[in-house]
């Protein structure tokens, strides 16, 4: 946490800067990214063959390298305020090699990274109702996070954010005085009506990072988009991805994202049977730590401090888009924060 005379990260809002997006379909980019991978394969012994985008989004790039011997790469690079993904990487596969997909060159400078295919991803393996294949998924992120602790200087040295839970009060007045103050037309300004609701919520947002961190858990690496498309099934086991939303938190509001997609692809209530299998699942894995039943009843709390790392997440990519990718994703920052006072996906 900061000190009293020092100013938080979160005190001003992300800077901005103009949109990747134009750059990567360019073709200057092109050729400097087939260069690169050129050089990067070399290393490895194989040729490049071909390289083609597959996914082109406001905050991210990714190709696929398809190389001599039939091996196929990706590459990625992602917008400057997420670019931390290549370092946190290679710092998760060197804390916790047999959880992560393995990097096999990264360019940390211009946050590049290459990773080696693994198949197909675990959704679209399983059936999307198969309870036992998300308790899998939501357990091994557990798993996952008790590798890293007593590492967290490591993953703050990679790139990775800290929100803290006791700070969360303070996270959403700074970020609701800082959206409100951008000027009319601004997609990511924050209506007078939402920032009152959320400057009454505080003293509530207050108890709920002081119930979860009560809990005694350390921070740790919290996912941000965990699902079921971000995870590989490989003969040794689960590898996690796609971890440029990531931040430090506290680790039950990792729950968060898968939850509430289960929520809405059950078409669910917050009782659900089938949503606390798949947290108790995950809690298991920190009992020997905190008693499960003390975990299960502060975890609505750390459920509601999760739209804080959703909202975060956009705010950092929202700061860099084009005005016409702004007028489509530009409130999704802004919407995240407003909802920190709905019903958790869990109760």
């Amino acid at each position: 946490m900061p000190s009293a005379t020092e100013q938080p990260w979160y005190a001003a809002l992300p800077e901005p800067g103009p949109g990747p997006s134009v750059r990567w379909t360019s073709r200057a980019f092109e050729a400097e990214l087939r260069d690169w991978v050129t050089g990067a394969l070399d290393g490895l012994g194989a040729e490049l063959l071909s390289l083609e985008a597959v996914h082109q989004r406001p905050w991210s790039t990714v190709w696929r390298a398809t190389a001599s011997g039939g091996l196929t790469y990706w590459a990625k690079q992602n917008c400057v305020h997420q670019s931390f993904e290549a370092a946190l990487l290679v710092a998760l596969g060197s804390l916790s090699p047999d959880r992560v997909v393995p990097v096999v060159s990264a360019d940390l400078a211009r946050g590049l990274h290459l990773l080696p295919d693994q198949g197909a991803v675990f959704a679209l393996t399983v059936a999307e109702d198969d309870l036992d294949a998300w308790c899998r998924v939501a357990a091994e992120a557990m798993h996952l996070q008790r590798d890293l602790v007593g590492h967290e200087r490591d993953l703050v040295g990679a790139g990775a954010t800290t929100l803290h839970p006791a700070e969360s009060a303070a996270y959403v007045e700074a970020r609701v005085a800082a959206l409100t103050s951008l000027p009319a037309g601004d997609p990511r300004q924050m209506s007078d009506d939402v920032a009152q609701r959320l400057r009454v919520l505080l003293p509530e947002i207050r108890g709920w990072g002081e119930e979860v961190d009560a809990l005694g858990l350390p921070d740790n690496l919290v996912h941000n988009d965990l699902h079921a498309n971000n995870v590989f099934a490989t003969p040794g086991g689960m590898r996690f991805f796609d971890f440029g939303d990531a931040l430090l938190a506290h680790p039950l509001s990792a729950f968060f994202v898968p939850l509430n997609v289960l929520l809405h692809r059950f078409q669910a209530g917050p009782d659900d049977a089938r949503l606390r299998r798949v947290a108790d699942a995950a809690l298991e894995v920190w009992g020997d730590v905190v008693p499960v039943a003390e975990l299960r009843s502060a975890l609505p709390s750390a459920l509601r401090l999760g739209r804080l790392g959703r909202a975060e997440s956009w705010l950092r990519v929202t700061a860099t888009l084009t005005p016409t990718e702004a007028r489509e994703f530009g409130d999704a920052g802004t919407w995240w924060l407003a909802a920190v006072g709905d019903q958790p996906p869990l109760s």
